[in-house]
């Protein structure tokens, strides 16, 4: 690897945390804004039309091929890599979805520890999350849960590390522009029996805008993560490298700033980033 590789490398973890935490700090100078598997939010095929925007979107990202990407873009696969079966998107989805050592140290899965194969995570029209069959298009899609037990004072931190693969660019495109608007249609959300998110934010980053340099687009989420008494900060950065949509989830808890938060998520999100661009065999 010659040395200009190894200094963009070096950088682009600075690049995505820099991106992510001025998302979230637009959206705090705004205001406030199922079963145990079926709550965490992921890339989701939700049951709602997002056409006015994800037509734009689909205007923006013109080839609808599944290896098509416009010419705006950091990356471009390899095309006899990208998938165009289940059986190749599931190989890629489980390669990608990062398990709980990736994490971090201490990290450890959680019960139930990965979703069930052949469904998507989606937010339904009362604002609850569930798991649904696979939507035709979308080729597979994997969620991993990790946690960081509490220990010296501190609490548990719960994290998702999602990955959805579709059938065309423009699909993947779409469900970016669903996921930025779902926040307007439910500003509180029913995660599990016992947990739901409120004060939902949400804004997007497109590649070359708010120093994103690292994917073709990019959805940064915060709100409140509330169980019991409890209150915390909470999370969600959904990514889009081609057909390929990449989800990380952070649920903040006692004894963690946000800037541990941010850490957390840019670490996973440039971890899944980098084994998309891997599996894909492309350039950049």
């Amino acid at each position: 690897m010659d040395s200009n590789c190894v200094g963009r490398r070096a950088a682009w973890p600075w690049r995505v945390g820099a991106a992510m935490a001025g998302a979230a700090l637009v959206l705090g100078g705004c205001g406030s804004g199922a079963d145990d598997e079926t709550a965490e939010p992921s890339p989701s095929a939700s049951s709602r039309s997002a056409a006015a925007s994800g037509a734009a979107s689909a205007a923006a990202s013109p080839s609808s091929s599944g290896g098509g990407t416009t010419s705006l873009t950091p990356f471009e696969a390899d095309p006899a890599r990208v998938p165009r079966t289940k059986r190749q998107a599931e190989a890629l989805a489980e390669a990608v979805a990062l398990e709980p050592k990736a994490w971090g140290a201490g990290f450890r899965a959680q019960r139930p520890e990965a979703s069930t194969p052949g469904t998507v995570a989606v937010l339904d029209e009362q604002c609850r999350w569930e798991r649904r069959t696979l939507p035709g298009s979308v080729l597979a899609s994997r969620s991993r849960y990790s946690e960081l037990p509490g220990s010296a004072g501190k609490g548990e931190i719960k994290a998702t590390a999602a990955v959805t693969v579709h059938t065309t660019v423009a699909a993947a495109d779409e469900q970016l522009a669903t996921t930025l608007e779902e926040p307007l249609r439910c500003r509180e959300q029913q995660v599990r029996t016992d947990e739901r998110i409120s004060g939902l934010m949400s804004t997007g980053i497109p590649y070359g805008q708010g120093r994103n340099t690292y994917a073709d687009d990019q959805v940064v989420e915060i709100g409140s993560y509330v169980t019991g008494d409890s209150k915390r900060q909470y999370f969600w950065f959904v990514t889009r490298l081609g057909t390929v949509t990449l989800a990380v989830s952070v649920k903040g808890a006692k004894g963690y700033s946000d800037a541990d938060l941010y850490q957390y998520a840019s670490h996973a999100t440039v971890a899944m980033l980098d084994r998309v661009k891997f599996e894909l065999g492309g350039k950049s």
